[in-house]
């Protein structure tokens, strides 16, 4: 029988091999570096903004599959959203990966990133999977410091 967890296993491992958006904007209007130190982790992320409506979005780095594959589908995510749309995205993938094992993702609202619903059971993962979302937050609010895990 065809288990969920294959296939969420499948999608985080082409993303972690082919990184969609990977790479740096010419001219980014906004740009963050992230670190986890828990497993070291790294990521830049970059912002190209019309009014507030993320147009472009790229980011570089090293860091496992986790890591790399949350990067990857959380830019497919949030180009083309409002900032206001993805601080509320932001939002539900935090409350998603910390909550309940119990508790089903809302695919309505998250879709392919309710892949990451498996890591909460594996707290160490947890920081893995939001280090791109405290980057983008941070490159969100233009924060000139790194933003981390911690």
């Amino acid at each position: 029988m065809f288990d969920l967890r294959d296939l969420y296993q499948e999608v985080i491992l082409d993303h972690n091999k082919r990184p969609r958006n990977f790479g740096q904007l010419e001219e980014p209007e906004r740009s963050a570096e992230g670190y986890n130190p828990l497993c070291g982790d790294k990521l830049t992320l970059q912002l190209g903004l019309k009014g507030d409506v993320i147009c472009e979005v790229a980011f570089t780095g090293s860091g496992c599959a986790i890591s790399k594959a949350s990067a990857s589908l959380m830019t497919e995510s949030v180009k083309g959203k409002t900032l206001a749309e993805v601080r509320t995205l932001s939002a539900r993938f935090q409350e998603m990966v910390t909550a309940d094992a119990e508790i089903e993702p809302d695919t309505d609202t998250l879709g392919k990133l309710s892949v990451f619903a498996g890591v909460r059971a594996y707290p160490a993962r947890v920081k893995c999977a939001v280090l791109a979302w405290h980057t983008l937050q941070a490159a969100i609010e233009a924060k000139n410091k790194v933003a981390t895990t911690e």
